[in-house]
């Protein structure tokens, strides 16, 4: 019998059934607004089709910003019209580009979605050889900076593009008439048309002169290597090809000479056939190659030098006196004979800025032949003259300047003479600075002109001598700007866009391919022959530099930071929160000081009672008289006593968000562009607090979490001894951990199964992996005081033990000697400090998905579970935030969230403004207050590729399952795959000896793998 009964889902649809029944039968509330976009025809008739503006036909709310770039914000979304046959919804394009902003560079792929690019690669293609740092790959989030530039303005005011065109077509014109001087001041340019347009500028306006001015500088070696070679660059070297490395205060695996050597320098840090390079490092600061070293020297830049010069003794035969310390010479003694007896396959490379320190650095390289060092495909990223920029100061205070022209710099904010430029620019009569933003220099200009994001912009590069690669935009520019070419174009009456000119331009560098493939590869790459020269009065280098005289008082050596590096995207909330490798320490930069000399000072470091890391302040004074106060001090083990370190890049003030106005600017203490300056530094009152992502510094004898070994081992014991089983009881018994089971196992032969293994010795530390992870995975950015509180949420993070003994090796015979129970307590106690000169090893650490993982037992909701394929899934709607699983997880990887990150004022950083949410992956959703999360292994980018083999119908071919992480590193440490495939390389490295599992005793079976780290001691 059917019941009549009516049920009524609400009480306003009991009181009021028509209300209700009209919106139920209402699907959209409000009309489509499609009349008011595509009804407009002086709007659509002033548009053109092409795969950049095809969101003149389609409208997002998430991409309103994009929408503007063509007409102007639009909220209300809109369908396809006509929709463009190359966009498939859901599906991203890539496309191949090439960046270089004066300081970083790389060959990238660019991915993009509905339009909008939301993510960079790495291009791989045969010739692409400079992979993406941490900081490229956070450079897509700074296309979406709302604090960009958006209009050109002149004298504060908005202003229009004729305006600015006019105006400085004008001040040409008048600086011809009274002679007055024209300078174009330029970073590195490293691009064939744009110096073509300059030099036809200068022909034009015979006044005027380019000057090239690089805010950190290398125009030491610059200028060496142009007195024995005849051209301004920097050797390129392939570290692959040594057998023996040898550094003096060269941080190649940072950003010395531009960094991108660490690819070349894994290749000869993974053990094979028993053999691998050996790496000698001579610092002051704790650097990313001090942490790769076999054997580091902790030194000051003074003894640095005494140091090169013997090595050059020793391998060139000569016997110029030298004053190097005594504590110093047998290890330096012996650097020098390994690397001659090396030969060709040693290499030597030195950071000293003295062009006499690398002028010996080319000398003792010829001297072995070295197949590392090479004239042909020479860098040409920098260029910059001190002499030259020096000059345009004294012409500036002389008021000879009467237009001044600058894009890629910020000299107010990067020169230590910036008053003296400040002064001069108030002389200048017309002032035009091209930039991205209205930083500190282009606040005070005549002009700011607002100029595109590279992802906006064409272009071409050529980075190394023989290379060539095209720069092309992956999206219409946001805002009304114009790139420094265009303008340029108009100043010297060339017709036409500066598409057609780099088109016609690009035809001498194209080696005999075709523009479309260029476009298409990123890159072309022609035989480069090595350049003539090679003599220089390498005796009276070297007599020089063993004369010189150290410093009075402390070394202060300034250094760029692996996140923020020179400056210019302080703005960039990513690499504000992303960790220092070295100190762990995020949103600051301090003084690093050496135990021995913070004791002297009375300076320390203390964890407080809420798990914060504070630091004493001090006074810095440098023997010019210049003074930077109240600076945070960080004990670091490793630095050299009698030094301190200071990262050049922040304390920006000038278009930036309140949040990221932090730290102080140490370019005022970089004076004569020298990183090394005499200093006095003093303890000033009151507490720094740091943001700092690690307590613990030493692995405190648990060295079941980083496995080390020396390369005489590896090769003369059995895999059991140096990458050693853990034990556990089993009925009375001992028995080897990884056979005892708490759970059954299932059949995963099945179908996939993933692994992602990781090389301790490949890794480096540089964190491109963390970076990636952010963008690829939607990953919140927190902000200071919350990291502070240990809830940052960053999915992947790399850890960082230091030995608390001078090697790890030590630690384990201490730990093995421990007798009694009082002896280990304060034994471990003494472990937990690092030592003065400790080795360091990192450790990325992620979600290990684990399969027998203790955070799925504990779920009251069956939020967390595991898959066939291996991956440690997170239903996040089912969450409801008992964080059981955290506390259950032994490599306390989960991160909750404790607030609502995204459109929340309190958290003002990209996930709170309309145009930084731009650069969200759709594929990934964003979590909510209250809801768990980690690492996912990326099951978006293994799930699309398993659906587009099968779409194709094919079988997936290794190397094609990628993570983020996996794809970002450019050292070949992450290898992701599919273990089920037996002949995956994953497989492989599964079955290597050096495998092991992270806490391998709590019997979690993860899907990570570690690789033994080999140190060729």
């Amino acid at each position: 019998m059917s019941s009549n009964k009516k049920y009524w889902k609400s009480v306003e649809e009991l009181e009021n059934g028509s209300i209700v029944e009209a919106l139920r039968n209402n699907e959209f509330v409000e009309a489509i607004p499609t009349d008011e976009f595509l009804g407009n025809d002086d709007a659509m008739s002033s548009s053109s089709t092409s795969r950049r503006d095809f969101l003149k036909y389609v409208g997002f709310s998430t991409a309103a910003a994009t929408l503007a770039a063509c007409e102007g914000p639009v909220n209300k979304s809109i369908p396809y019209v006509l929709q463009p046959e190359q966009i498939i919804p859901g599906v991203a394009d890539y496309y191949a580009t090439s960046v270089f902003d004066g300081f970083d560079f790389a060959n990238l792929l660019v991915k993009t979605r509905e339009g909008r690019p939301i993510k960079i690669d790495n291009n791989t293609i045969a010739g692409a050889k400079f992979a993406a740092n941490a900081r490229i790959h956070a450079s897509i989030l700074s296309l979406y900076d709302n604090m960009r530039l958006k209009q050109p303005k002149i004298d504060g005011k908005d202003s229009s593009w004729s305006a600015v065109d006019a105006k400085i077509k004008t001040s040409l014109a008048e600086a011809k008439s009274t002679g007055g001087q024209v300078v174009l001041l330029t970073n590195t340019l490293a691009s064939p048309s744009t110096e073509k347009l300059i030099s036809e500028f200068i022909a034009l306006n015979p006044s005027a002169k380019h000057v090239v001015y690089d805010a950190v500088s290398s125009s030491e070696a610059l200028d060496a290597f142009e007195s024995v070679y005849g051209e301004r660059a920097l050797v390129d070297y392939d570290f692959s090809k040594a057998s023996l490395i040898v550094s003096v205060g060269a941080d190649f695996l940072g950003d010395w000479q531009g960094g991108g050597y660490d690819s070349g320098y894994a290749k000869g840090r993974i053990p094979q056939n028993g053999k691998m390079s050996r790496h000698f490092q001579l610092e002051a600061n704790m650097t990313l190659s001090g942490a790769a070293a076999d054997k580091r020297l902790a030194m000051t830049v003074a003894n640095q030098k005494q140091a090169l010069v013997q090595i050059y003794n020793i391998v060139t035969g000569a016997s110029v006196p030298v004053s190097l310390d005594a504590k110093f010479k047998t290890d330096v003694t012996k650097a020098g004979q390994q690397l001659k007896a090396a030969g060709a396959n040693g290499v030597l490379v030195s950071g000293i800025q003295d062009k006499n320190a690398q002028l010996l650095v080319l000398a003792i390289n010829q001297a072995l032949s070295s197949s590392a060092y090479s004239t042909a495909g020479v860098r040409q990223i920098r260029k910059g003259s001190n002499e030259k920029v020096a000059q345009l100061l004294q012409d500036m205070k002389a008021g000879s300047v009467h237009t001044l022209l600058m894009s890629g710099v910020n000299p107010v904010y990067t020169l230590a003479d910036s008053a003296m430029f400040v002064d001069g620019l108030k002389k200048v009569k017309t002032s035009v600075a091209f930039s991205t933003k209205e930083d500190e220099t282009a606040s005070l200009t005549t002009i700011a002109a607002a100029v595109p994001h590279y992802l906006e912009s064409w272009g071409d590069l050529s980075l190394t001598k023989g290379s060539y690669s095209l720069t092309q935009p992956t999206i219409r520019p946001l805002f009304d700007t114009k790139q420094f070419q265009e303008v340029l174009m108009s100043l010297n009456g060339t017709a036409g866009s500066y598409y057609d000119y780099l088109k016609g331009a690009s035809s001498l560098m194209m080696a005999g391919t075709t523009w479309n493939k260029v476009l298409h590869d990123g890159i072309v790459v022609s035989e480069s022959a090595g350049l003539s020269g090679g003599s220089a009065d390498f005796s009276g280098a070297a007599i020089s530099l063993a004369q010189s005289k150290p410093s009075k008082g402390l070394e202060l050596v300034l250094y760029t930071k692996t996140g923020i590096g020179d400056g210019q995207q302080a703005n960039n909330p990513w690499l504000q929160e992303f960790p220092d490798p070295i100190t762990r320490v995020s949103w600051d930069n301090y003084v690093t000081v050496s135990n021995a000399d913070a004791k002297e000072l009375g300076l320390s470091n203390e964890i407080v009672a809420n798990g914060g890391l504070n630091g004493s302040y001090a006074n810095l004074t440098t023997a010019a008289g210049l003074k930077l106060e109240n600076v945070p001090v960080i004990v670091q083990p490793g630095q050299a006593v009698g030094t301190i370190g200071l990262s050049l890049g922040y304390g920006r003030k000038a278009a930036m968000k309140e949040e990221m106005m932090v730290g102080l600017n140490a370019y005022s203490l970089y004076k004569g562009f020298n990183e090394l300056q005499a200093v006095t530094l003093e303890k000033a009152s009151g507490e720094h607090e740091f943001a700092s992502v690690q307590g613990q510094k030493t692995l405190m004898g648990r060295g079941d979490i980083i496995k080390e070994t020396t390369l005489e081992i590896f090769n003369t014991k059995d895999a059991k001894v140096w990458n050693e089983v853990p034990m556990v009881s089993l009925n009375h018994e001992e028995v080897a951990g990884t056979t005892v089971d708490l759970w059954d196992s299932f059949d995963r032969s099945v179908g996939h199964h993933f692994n992602l293994s990781i090389d301790l010795n490949a890794c480096t530390g540089c964190g491109a992996c963390v970076i990636a992870c952010h963008a690829e995975n939607n990953v919140p950015v927190v902000g200071k005081s919350e990291v502070r509180r240990s809830r940052d949420m960053h999915w992947l993070r790399i850890d960082r033990y230091y030995s608390s003994e001078s090697t790890f090796a030590e630690d384990n015979e201490r730990k093995d000697n421990i007798a009694g129970l009082s002896s280990s307590l304060s034994t471990f106690n003494e472990m937990e400090k690092a030592g003065d000169n400790p080795q360091v090893s990192f450790q990325p650490v992620m979600c290990q998905h684990c399969n027998h993982a203790p955070c799925e037992t504990v779920c009251p909701v069956a939020a967390t579970s595991h898959s066939r394929q291996g991956q440690n899934h997170m239903a996040y709607n089912r969450c409801v935030g008992t964080r059981y699983c955290a506390n259950n997880c032994p490599y306390k990887v989960r991160r909750f969230n404790w607030f609502l990150y995204n459109k929340n004022s309190e958290f003002d950083y990209h996930m709170n403004d309309d145009l930084g949410r731009m650069v969200l992956n759709p594929d990934v959703n964003v979590r909510s207050r209250g809801v768990m999360e980690k690492c996912s292994m990326c099951i978006q980018m293994t799930q699309a590729t398993i659906l587009n083999a099968k779409r194709e119908g094919r079988s997936i071919v290794d190397g094609e399952f990628q993570t983020a992480c996996s794809n970002a590193c450019s050292t070949g440490a992450m290898v992701f795959g599919d273990v089920n495939d037996s002949q995956s390389k994953v497989t492989k490295l599964a079955a290597d000896d050096r495998m092991y599992h992270l806490l391998e005793h709590v019997g979690t079976k993860p899907n990570v793998i570690y690789h033994v780290k080999v140190r060729n001691t």
